[in-house]
């Protein structure tokens, strides 16, 4: 899919963070909940990172450039961690809120129209997150995974409020309402984490899961079979790209040709299995024993 297809689900989810700041803050004015409150400041968030997520899918769009010869992609995991960031900020403020109202309680008002309110805008991130969440992982964006993680959460987290809230106003207990909005920040704080570490993940260049690097173990061992060997695979993913390595070992009696026919064909069963790869292989030859030296990363002196 081109970059201009994928820019347009970032401006939708800044949509709906504008839409939903709006009913949100509506809802915490007609009822005073500093649940709703909380709830309010991450739709500020949302918005936030819909934005950052934009101008990082812009950038990750861009073609390779002499100063980026593998291209832009990891500029998504800057999104992911950047939102991550301020999930993070969002729970200490909602936090601080929280406990403040809980020292100072307060009575709600106008409560079921507040949550007639929240009910719609949760609505519209529930049908945001999904839509993210569908390409994201058709494309394989981090930037929209996380985004659609994030409103997910926020969906879940609006349900507590919500709820929290029904039961202020059935009940009387003031005191749920700022305990709710506790617990949301902790549950916005575990989400925050997980975000950063996978975006810090990707930024230090960690192998692909291991599902997949099976894939590639069980394609290499037909190949076994036919004579070549292999040594020094190495994968790592740069936001949609994937980038493989590894060397083949074939008969030092084959042509040049012979050669890099099968690397070839290796190379093309490789991004077969998974797509979006830049495979790149390097051709040995099996009997030598210098063959067997730069294994590792760094090629060890003779």
């Amino acid at each position: 899919m081109s970059p201009p297809s994928l820019t347009r689900y970032a401006w939708l989810s800044i949509a709906a963070a504008i839409a939903t700041i709006l009913l949100k803050g509506v809802a915490w004015w007609l009822t005073g909940s500093v649940g709703l409150l909380s709830d309010a400041i991450e739709s500020f968030v949302n918005l936030a990172g819909a934005v950052m997520a934009l101008w990082m899918l812009t950038v990750a769009a861009q073609p390779a450039d002499d100063d980026h010869a593998h291209g832009h992609g990891k500029a998504e995991y800057f999104s992911s961690a950047f939102e991550g960031f301020l999930i993070l900020l969002a729970a200490v403020s909602i936090g601080y809120t929280a406990v403040d109202r809980l020292l100072h309680p307060q009575a709600l008002e106008a409560v079921a129209v507040g949550l007639l309110v929240s009910v719609v805008a949760s609505a519209i991130n529930f049908a945001t997150a999904r839509t993210l969440m569908r390409v994201g992982r058709t494309h394989r964006s981090i930037t929209l995974e996380a985004d659609a993680h994030h409103l997910m959460t926020d969906v879940w987290t609006s349900v507590g409020v919500i709820g929290g809230v029904g039961l202020v106003w059935l009940t009387g207990w003031l005191w749920l309402d700022p305990a709710i909005a506790l617990l949301v920040a902790a549950n916005i704080v575990w989400t925050g984490w997980q975000l950063m570490q996978r975006s810090a993940a990707g930024l230090m260049d960690v192998s692909l899961p291991a599902e997949q690097i099976e894939q590639v173990e069980t394609l290499l061992a037909g190949y076994r079979g036919q004579g070549l060997d292999f040594h020094a695979l190495r994968t790592r993913q740069a936001g949609s790209r994937v980038f493989v390595t590894l060397h083949v070992l074939v008969p030092g009696s084959w042509t040049v040709q012979q050669g890099h026919d099968w690397s070839e064909r290796i190379e093309a069963d490789i991004r077969k299995a998974l797509p979006h790869a830049h495979v790149t292989t390097h051709l040995e030859p099996i009997e030598d024993p210098v063959s067997m030296v730069d294994q590792g990363l760094d090629r060890r002196p003779d």
